[in-house]
């Protein structure tokens, strides 16, 4: 009898378990995309993903455009920034000695203020939220 509740132990803290694994599953944010303007070719992390803590930041932005990146309301200084100016790449990542050295858990508000540097004037900005675990 004594091994018949051990079983119906086990067997109910397997089924615990995988509904705690369920619920993590359909409860974590998707990544749902966020409507980009023509200037803004792609950003990672997406809108509601989660990631990892080591995460780079990186906006795609159309050739010949400029942008000011803020996050959780703090703006990134340029010489953080990494940037490919023949494909409007710009690549941020938090590390020693840099505005956040690390993400944080939790969700992370990320702004970008863009503008185009030649031609007619363009200039716009674009929010997304993600969760870093």
């Amino acid at each position: 009898m004594n091994e018949n509740k051990y079983r119906i132990t086990f067997a109910l803290l397997g089924l615990l378990l995988g509904a705690v694994v369920v619920f993590a599953v359909l409860g974590s944010p998707t990544g749902r995309e966020v409507e980009l303007p023509a200037a803004v070719e792609s950003i990672e992390p997406a809108n509601d993903a989660t990631v990892l803590r080591q995460t780079d930041l990186v906006v795609n932005m159309a050739v010949g455009y400029d942008i000011d990146l803020v996050v959780d309301g703090e703006l990134i200084p340029r010489d953080e920034i990494t940037i490919t100016e023949a494909t409007g790449v710009h690549v941020w990542r938090p590390g020693p000695g840099r505005t956040f050295e690390e993400w944080s858990p939790g969700i992370h508000t990320v702004q970008v203020d863009y503008e185009r540097l030649t031609g007619t004037a363009d200039v716009g900005t674009v929010r997304w939220v993600f969760r870093a675990q």
